[in-house]
């Protein structure tokens, strides 16, 4: 297997934890995580592309390895994700990549490609929405509530993604064995959203992904006019961002690869290699 480097780098300040493996001279592939991940989502996906590309998954400013300034220090949004994703991508030399975005990853994926569209080679989209058909709204109303009234009620809704309950929900749901899921995923990434002060920086994204939807015009429209090669691989299963939302990327882009896998929303954990050979055979075609 390809040795997976674990890095450190500082941008603007905020010291973002990196894993990067395979070939210097290859093919980038960036790999952006979700809620309420990190780049350890990447893990086993990471030694099965390593020999044809090089990858690099880093973890978003208050998640994973990378730093989490409390919220008077840092105003943290999907903007500022962004800003912090590309500094690291620059300094590492990177100017152009395939891009494979999952939940959170996809407006931070979007607002690179928005701002460079040539940087982009090609995407690969697991369960990394772009259409309002994709939301589920048995998973989005309480999100949707808070959007539209931050009060001690709306909040308490949102909050309940931060327990462990919900967390382990998010990994478990939509999968049809549940042991294949190591347990220390959602332990992991509880451990690391309990952390004092995080809540807060939370339920600032929680507010400030509201902001996400209202770029998907511009997003549709950079698929059109890029017509950029994308691959949407979602289990069929995710409560978060359903199917819907996979088969609307061919409205825009209807050359797209979009295939269902049987699983949830964290389709590595249960599906990888299916995830792998499609994402292999994608890239090779495009990249």
């Amino acid at each position: 297997m390809p040795a997976i480097h674990h890095r450190f780098a500082s941008v603007d300040g905020q010291r973002l934890f990196y894993r990067e493996a395979g070939p210097g001279g290859a093919p980038v592939l960036v790999l952006l995580h979700g809620f309420p991940a990190s780049s350890a989502m990447f893990r086993n996906a990471m030694q099965l592309l390593a020999d044809r590309w090089h990858v690099i998954a880093p973890d978003h400013l208050g998640f994973g390895l990378s730093d989490a300034p409390p919220v008077g220090d840092f105003d943290y949004s999907f903007d500022a994700l962004t800003d912090l994703t590309a500094g690291l991508l620059r300094q590492l030399g990177v100017p152009r990549y395939a891009l494979y975005v999952h939940d959170y990853g996809a407006p931070i994926g979007w607002r690179l490609a928005l701002r460079d569209p040539d940087t982009i080679a090609a995407v690969i989209s697991q369960s990394g929405n772009a259409y309002q058909e994709g939301f589920q709204p048995g998973f989005f109303g309480t999100m949707w509530a808070y959007w539209a009234q931050q009060n001690p009620h709306t909040e308490s809704g949102v909050r309940r993604a931060l327990t462990l309950e919900m967390t382990r929900w998010q990994y478990v749901a939509g999968v049809a064995d549940e042991s294949v899921v190591d347990p220390l995923t959602w332990i992991t990434d509880h451990g690391l959203l309990s952390r004092p002060g995080n809540d807060l920086v939370q339920l600032a994204l929680f507010r400030d992904y509201a902001n996400n939807p209202k770029l998907y015009p511009a997003v549709h429209q950079y698929f059109r006019d890029s017509q950029v090669p994308l691959l949407a691989v979602w289990g069929r299963d995710d409560p978060i961002f359903g199917p819907h939302g996979a088969a609307a990327f061919k409205v825009d882009l209807p050359n797209a690869e979009v295939h269902l896998l049987d699983g949830g929303h964290f389709l590595l954990e249960s599906a990888c290699d299916e995830v792998v050979e499609l994402i292999r055979a994608f890239l090779i075609a495009n990249v």
